[in-house]
């Protein structure tokens, strides 16, 4: 029997209490509930968040006391599309496996955790008057539905809710089934999604300012073939935000 007033929320943590015991889903030492994402405090602590210095255009974080503003060598070499790319945290550690475990075996309890991240990084530096549109990386058709849900378009439907920026899910499609970038050299990911993105049908922009969702940004091969089309579409800056950043 239902008892009245209990919310939607409360339902889902009980099943997820009923499903796992209240222990960390990394470590599985410490304990850790639902609406810790079943992450200890232990396990938190070793994520690595993403301070100054780092990259102006791809946000790479660098060691040392660098003062001033500027891109690195790699921005230099390469056409990037977006304007500006910033991650919360490093991809490494606990963050690499709840990510993986989100994505690929449905650890949907995961994301809280991982939207947290992005949204107390990107927030204070998204003002809503300056971007039009959160916009998800979108995945093929087929791997959507094997997976069951899109990664991308969760983290950028919490950012667009904690914002203000309303979400735009009708921007981008995939057009082609790319293989997996894990394993891919910089040559092979920028080649790998050349083609891979295309505008929706009918989709005309006239200067408006996107903000580009993703789980995690390595090359910005990805990411800037998803610019280049907004922007070839008439947007009028691209930036890009994701929850952690390959090194």
């Amino acid at each position: 029997m239902k008892i009245l007033g209990e919310t939607p929320a409360v339902w889902a943590d009980a099943t997820l209490n009923f499903v796992f015991p209240s222990v960390c889903q990394t470590c599985g030492e410490q304990r850790a509930t639902p609406a810790e994402s079943f992450l200890c405090a232990e396990c938190r602590r070793q994520v690595r968040f993403i301070r100054r210095p780092f990259c102006a255009r791809c946000g790479l974080p660098f060691d040392g006391d660098i003062t001033t503003e500027f891109e690195c060598t790699n921005c230099r070499e390469m056409d990037l599309k977006f304007s500006s790319a910033r991650s919360a945290v490093v991809a490494g550690g606990v963050v690499l496996e709840v990510i993986h475990r989100f994505k690929y075996q449905q650890a949907r309890w995961f994301e809280p955790f991982l939207a947290g991240l992005l949204v107390d990084a990107a927030k204070p530096e998204l003002p809503r008057d300056r971007w039009d549109f959160i916009a998800p990386v979108p995945l093929h058709p087929v791997k959507e539905r094997e997976r069951g849900f899109n990664q991308a378009a969760c983290l950028a439907g919490r950012l667009s809710a904690a914002t203000g920026i309303p979400l735009n899910t009708g921007l981008l499609r995939r057009v082609q089934p790319t293989r997996t970038q894990t394993r891919l050299t910089r040559g092979e990911r920028a080649a790998n999604v050349r083609r891979a993105f295309a505008a929706r049908p009918g989709v005309k922009l006239a200067g408006e300012r996107i903000v580009l969702v993703d789980d995690v940004f390595t090359t910005g091969a990805t990411t800037s073939a998803c610019a280049g089309v907004l922007r070839s579409a008439g947007a009028g800056d691209v930036s890009v935000w994701t929850v952690a950043r390959g090194l």
